[in-house]
């Protein structure tokens, strides 16, 4: 089985806190994973809150057709009644606000998705440019390269002409200063 590498610094994902990762976890950015784990938290939310809720209505409909004591359901005083609403009722509202805040993060990293995924364009186009101007770049350089060895070529043939020349004309001076001085 594969090791996760160290979190990156900063990084609050479930794979960097410890908790179990997803089975895809291994192929996902951390931003990914939480953003499942936060919809996967999400979705057992909103079903504790629909067992909770039923589990008060089958409460309130078992208590007030079956009460002993039969004032007590009446007024709907009864103590244990009274507890169970007001914790129900205190974890549905903790449920509630967990899930808004849920719901709060899911929007923030899908908008952190968005705005990365605007910047690997733009880097990929970038890298893309920089590699066609990389490109021409080096065509130019081996024309300059070429066109160089050229020059050189033509430099040094018209040295060696230029030498030749050179000695004829000494040649002919001397020649020339013999036949003069008879």
């Amino acid at each position: 089985m594969l090791t996760p590498s160290p979190p990156p610094p900063g990084c609050c994902c479930a794979a960097c806190l410890g908790s179990p990762p997803h089975p895809s976890a291994w192929l996902l950015p951390p931003c990914e994973i939480r953003l499942r784990k936060l919809v996967d938290e999400r979705e057992k939310m909103i079903e504790q809150i629909k067992k909770l809720k039923s589990q008060l209505d089958q409460k309130n409909g078992a208590d007030s057709g079956s009460s002993p004591d039969g004032e007590a359901a009446e007024n709907g005083n009864d103590p244990n009644i009274m507890e169970l609403q007001r914790d129900s009722s205190r974890q549905i509202n903790d449920l509630k606000f967990k899930l808004v805040k849920a719901e709060q993060e899911v929007t923030a990293l899908e908008q952190n998705v968005t705005r990365l995924e605007g910047h690997v364009t733009r880097y990929k186009s970038a890298a893309e440019n920089a590699e066609k101007v990389e490109d021409e770049l080096k065509a130019e350089r081996r024309k300059l390269q070429r066109e160089l060895r050229t020059a050189l070529d033509k430099i040094e043939e018209l040295e060696s002409s230029n030498s030749h020349l050179n000695k004829r004309l000494e040649k002919m001076k001397s020649s020339r200063g013999m036949a003069q001085t008879p």
